[in-house]
Formats: structure tokens, C-alpha cells, sequence
């Protein structure tokens, strides 16, 4: 399955299923800070970033809360989703 995580002005094109809010929120946690050496915890495993997808492929879509804006083009692509039935699954920050 193919779909995007999209996090403030930041978005990510994902192969994996569809991620519950805990594992979201640890994705974008875990793909917005580079750091050296650092492997990807076992349990974020079946998710990683795809560098090249048709947005047709795209099925399923979430937004995490992060800075910035989303961008006009990913807007849009949410946008194209919801025509398609793509249900946007948002979820809130951890409290």
C-alpha cells in the first residue's frame, strides 16, 4: 500500500499500511530528524519512504500536526484524494 504522511510543511510518500495516530506521530518524529547512525525501531520497520509513486496509487492518506503550512501542491493533492474517496484521517498530537 502506498500513501502519504503529511506533517506541517512536510510531507512523506509512504509504502506500508495505513499508520494508527501513535505510529504516525512516530513516523513524522522519526523521519524529520536526521540523525547519524540511528536505525529505524523495529516497530516503524514496515513503514519507509518511497521516492518516486503515482499519486493514483496513493490509498490512503493522514496529517499530523507539525510547523509550518502544508504546502499549495500537497493541498492540492489532498484535495485530488478526497475526490478519489480517500478518507483524510487527522490526528492530534500526543497530549
Amino acid at each position: 500500500m502506498l500513501g502519504i504522511l503529511i506533517h506541517g510543511d512536510n510531507h512523506f510518500i509512504v509504502r506500508g499500511p495505513l499508520p494508527d495516530r501513535a505510529t504516525a506521530l512516530a513516523l513524522a518524529r522519526h523521519w524529520s530528524l536526521i540523525q547519524i547512525g540511528q536505525t529505524t525501531p523495529a516497530s516503524l520497520q514496515p513503514w519507509t519512504i518511497v521516492t518516486r509513486a503515482f499519486r493514483e496509487d496513493l490509498e490512503w492518506a493522514v496529517v499530523v500536526p507539525g510547523e509550518g503550512e502544508v504546502t499549495p501542491a500537497v493541498a492540492q493533492l489532498r484535495e485530488e484524494l478526497q475526490a478519489r474517496g480517500i478518507t483524510i484521517h487527522t490526528y492530534a498530537s500526543e497530549a
